[in-house]
């Protein structure tokens, strides 16, 4: 399943567990890169996603120690590196009755992880507003959608632009930008708080500012961050190429990788 191992509270997970999260469709979600040697680079951001996202989500606390010991099980005898995913949701929860008490249960899966860097990437830019941005959640129709639709159109993958006309983050990604003094710029805007980019963040020079389409397409690179590929450069967004070569880019993905993973 997945292409990999899948647990719920630590136990193998069955269909009819699956059920309620495919049918309702409401939790939320973070996926982490298991390095080699076992650790995560951010772990502790992204526990604090969870419990954060759980109580936005589900208005509950959420148990992140319970949490890391249901992964730690999963992990067992995983082949490494990997991605780890985590989505909480309440099984017991349908369409109709969604106002009780939330009793979030943790679904843990595994997919394998590449070790080499992925090609840089050609975004089409789409007019769209993800619902509750800060949320990394499980409704994800719209942003996979925008993606199909991009691919169809011979890009890889698809930049959102709001309809105030501001560039804000692809569809399972941060984008940051490179100006044309070298200083990396991140998106003004609603947006998911990525752990990768407030990593990056910790470690590189950066503004943050409100960024155009066409600013955008007039910066000298831009970049994707995420957990599973950490930073990817865009060779173009809609038809302007945009370079490859920036130092910056080289900079970033160094110090990406050099931020130390913690245990689990």
């Amino acid at each position: 399943m997945l292409g990999g191992m899948v647990t719920l509270d630590g136990k193998p997970v069955s269909a009819d567990d699956l059920l309620p999260l495919a049918l309702t469709n409401l939790g939320h979600f973070t996926s982490m890169r298991v390095e080699a040697d076992g650790t995560i680079r951010g772990l502790s951001l992204h526990t604090e996603r969870l419990a954060r996202d759980c109580k936005a989500v589900f208005g509950t606390a959420l148990n992140t120690g319970r949490v890391l010991d249901f992964v730690r099980r999963t992990l067992d005898g995983q082949d490494l590196p990997c991605v780890v995913r985590v989505t909480i949701y309440d099984p017991r929860m349908d369409l109709g009755h969604l106002a009780g008490v939330a009793e979030p249960h943790v679904l843990v899966s595994t997919r394998g992880a590449g070790t080499s860097r992925p090609a840089p990437l050609r975004a089409m830019s789409v007019t769209y507003e993800r619902d509750l941005p800060q949320v990394k959640h499980v409704g994800l129709l719209g942003p996979l959608h925008a993606r199909r639709t991009a691919q169809l159109a011979g890009f890889g993958d698809v930049l959102f632009v709001g309809r105030d006309g501001h560039v804000s983050e692809g569809s399972t990604w941060n984008v940051g930008f490179v100006d044309r003094d070298g200083i990396v710029m991140w998106p003004q805007a609603d947006v998911l708080p990525g752990v990768t980019m407030a990593l990056l963040r910790e470690r590189a020079e950066h503004r943050v500012a409100t960024v155009t389409l066409d600013r955008a397409k007039d910066m000298v690179a831009a970049f994707a961050t995420n957990t599973a590929v950490g930073v990817r450069p865009l060779a173009a967004i809609d038809t302007t190429e945009l370079s490859l070569a920036h130092s910056a880019l080289d900079d970033l993905a160094a110090a990406y990788l050099s931020v130390p993973g913690e245990p689990l």
